[in-house]
């Protein structure tokens, strides 16, 4: 039998949300955990950059992307210098992805979250990368289809919505983002999110703006005091029922399970964020006390970059930490390597060596 478009049904569903009450409220209370150890810290930037990383390196790599957050960070050390491979285009995009948060709070600053805002996020996840013919910044104009690579019409796991369908469906589920009568954020996301991979309504990217949205909209709903709360790494760990649930919906209209299937990822994943940042903060001051032993008044700046650069050259150190003089910046950095607090990579390159805050890097793991 032909493979047809899909008819999707707009919002809001019809759910009876009584049975997700215990599972809501163990999200919303794990949530609100995290939210207050992040709020706690003495500088957000102290995860700010490297959760960020990490979420853009594993929504990357639910799309088949290869780069580690070492290897990313190890670029970002290096500017990206080097010949063009895929280990580079892997980075480039998730470069791109950072960048989209970054901007994704910067326009909820000015605006709500809307067509033209997702668009423009869009643009930037597919600015000058692989994706970058496939119409950034504007919806699909074309019919496509999802399945394995080379896979048929006839052989799709899912065919979305007509192009012609994704205005209305669209302007739809922006209307429900922000309908007041959704009983929480939390399933409102939850919904949101599975329409706007049913919609699929870009060419290329709609998994990682899917996800994307995800810690916007619980930024944009006061829900965390920054867009820092993502799933990537729980739907990475558990991609298959990820994709079993959101056909689960699509297929037979079983809301209920997605539903929990998302709360289940806020909760845990909020567990696990909470962790990190308590144990990021324990480390901050546990290294902060120490500071008079390096005798430097830039040693409290550049112990908080290490923070956002646990991967660093002195080149790049000094333009986070504003040391120009460099003979400076080398003997703070040296100063920290005997204290034990980062280490080289290949002590064979001089000047240009790698450093890594490694007990930064295992909270990450």
């Amino acid at each position: 039998m032909p493979k047809v478009p899909f008819d999707l049904p707009g919002l809001p569903p019809q759910i009876d949300y009584t049975t997700l009450i215990p599972l809501l409220t163990s999200a919303r209370d794990a949530v609100a955990r995290y939210d207050e150890v992040v709020k706690r810290l003495p500088n957000p930037d102290l995860i700010r950059r490297t959760f960020a990383t990490q979420e853009a390196v594993l929504s990357s790599q639910i799309e088949g992307t290869q780069a580690t957050l070492e290897e990313v960070l190890e670029l970002d050390a290096s500017e990206a210098n080097g010949e063009e491979n895929e280990k580079l285009k892997d980075y480039r995009e998730i470069s791109n992805y950072r960048k989209a948060i970054k901007t994704g709070r910067s326009l909820l600053s000015e605006r709500p979250l809307s067509e033209n805002v997702i668009k423009d996020l869009h643009r930037v996840l597919l600015d000058s990368v692989r994706g970058k013919n496939k119409q950034p910044g504007e919806f699909r104009t074309h019919q496509v289809h999802i399945g394995p690579p080379g896979a048929t019409l006839e052989e799709a796991t899912y065919v979305p919505p007509a192009h012609a369908e994704i205005p209305r469906l669209f302007s739809n589920l922006v209307n429900y983002l922000h309908n007041e009568e959704v009983p929480d954020p939390l399933i409102q996301v939850a919904v949101a999110h599975y329409q706007f991979e049913a919609i699929h309504p870009f060419s290329d990217g709609n998994g990682r703006v899917g996800r994307l949205l995800i810690p916007l909209f619980l930024y944009e709903k006061g829900i965390t005091a920054y867009p820092n709360l993502y799933l990537s790494e729980f739907l990475e760990n558990h991609r298959r029922d990820y994709y079993a649930m959101l056909n689960g919906v699509s297929e037979r209209g079983e809301w209920v399970f997605w539903i929990e299937f998302f709360l289940r990822a806020i909760r845990e994943q909020a567990k696990k964020s909470q962790e990190r940042a308590e144990k990021v903060e324990r480390l901050y001051r546990e290294l902060h006390v120490r500071l008079p032993e390096f005798n430097s008044r830039y040693a409290s700046v550049f112990l908080e970059d290490l923070f956002s650069s646990p991967v660093f050259t002195a080149q790049s150190i000094g333009r986070y930490a504003k040391i120009n003089n460099k003979q400076t910046l080398y003997t703070l950095i040296e100063k920290f390597v005997k204290a034990g607090i980062v280490t080289v990579v290949d002590p064979t390159k001089g000047r240009n060596r790698v450093f890594i805050f490694e007990p930064l890097l295992k909270i990450l793991e």
